[in-house]
């Protein structure tokens, strides 16, 4: 008994010290920080260093949800996700049912489309800004001449800020779906044949709910990382002229709020009010769009 006992602390010990460190990680770089905005919300930043901060309360809190920077970053932000995330299930879901025919040179076609989920937001930016370069760009080649340019005009940045980000999210898409497709009942699939239907009926009717539990995960978790996407706004447009061109998202100014021009009480107000608002949004898709999405197989 006492063998027995002792084996499961040793195994028991040995889990434990596992996970210890990944254990660490996420204390230290995301419920720390994130149970610490809750009472850097409440202070007023100090107007110099070393200051002491001020009691603030609520109030800090409604003056930089009801600011118009906060809504113009909140509207940012909301189409920014709108543009970027279903386009990009569909287009992922398209490509993936394209790339699992049995046709050759597919393997070089699902390595073109995988490869952008690993690419970087740095280059991703770089690669698009250079298209989007106004002097020796992509546009300019084509005759084009945009005036003032694509990143410098409130009407198309946002745009381009939604092509870098759905270039990336293609990529991620792409390939969880192409693993979903893997698991589909090859069966099911073959009787639809056989019974006549073509390849859109099937695409429709058999593939597309065979898949909706990959559907409804893709879609949440590409709304989630959408709604905290800053770096293309970061790298192409910056923080003087991305209020101008409305690409200040909610996420992008906590950055600004937390490194450019410090201030950690508005960036806690900005950061809390975001997680909310992605919180909500989880819960409706969960509430509404759950319920559409087929379990079995």
């Amino acid at each position: 008994m006492s063998t027995r006992r002792s084996t499961r602390v040793r195994e028991a010990a040995l889990g434990y010290a596992l996970i210890l460190p990944a254990l660490m990680l996420v204390t230290v770089f995301i419920l720390y920080p994130f149970f610490r905005n809750f009472s850097l919300f409440l202070y007023h930043a100090p107007p110099y260093p070393g200051l002491p901060s001020k009691w603030a309360g609520l109030s800090q809190m409604w003056q930089t949800v009801s600011s118009t920077s906060f809504l113009q970053g909140l509207e940012a932000t909301l189409i920014y996700t709108v543009l970027v995330v279903p386009i990009g299930v569909f287009l992922g879901l398209v490509f993936a049912v394209a790339a699992h025919q049995k046709l050759k040179g597919m393997a070089i076609y699902r390595t073109v489309f995988a490869t952008t989920a690993v690419s970087s937001v740095a280059v991703a930016a770089v690669v698009f800004g250079t298209f989007m370069n106004p002097v020796f760009g992509l546009l300019p080649w084509l005759g084009i001449d945009p005036n003032p340019s694509v990143l410098q005009n409130p009407t198309w940045a946002m745009f381009a800020m939604a092509v870098i980000g759905l270039w990336q999210f293609v990529g991620l898409s792409f390939i969880l779906f192409s693993a979903g497709l893997q698991s589909l009942p090859e069966e099911v699939l073959e009787a639809a044949k056989i019974d006549g239907a073509g390849a859109v009926r099937s695409f429709f009717q058999i593939t597309v709910p065979l898949l909706s539990p990959t559907i409804f995960y893709v879609f949440t978790v590409g709304t989630i990382a959408a709604m905290f996407t800053f770096g293309q706004m970061d790298l192409l447009v910056g923080p003087g002229g991305a209020s101008f061109v409305r690409v200040n998202t909610l996420a992008y100014q906590i950055y600004q709020y937390a490194v450019t021009t410090p201030n950690p009480g508005v960036a806690a107000c900005i950061s809390i009010a975001l997680f909310v608002l992605t919180a909500t949004i989880t819960f409706l898709n969960f509430r509404f769009l759950e319920r559409r999405v087929n379990y079995a197989t």
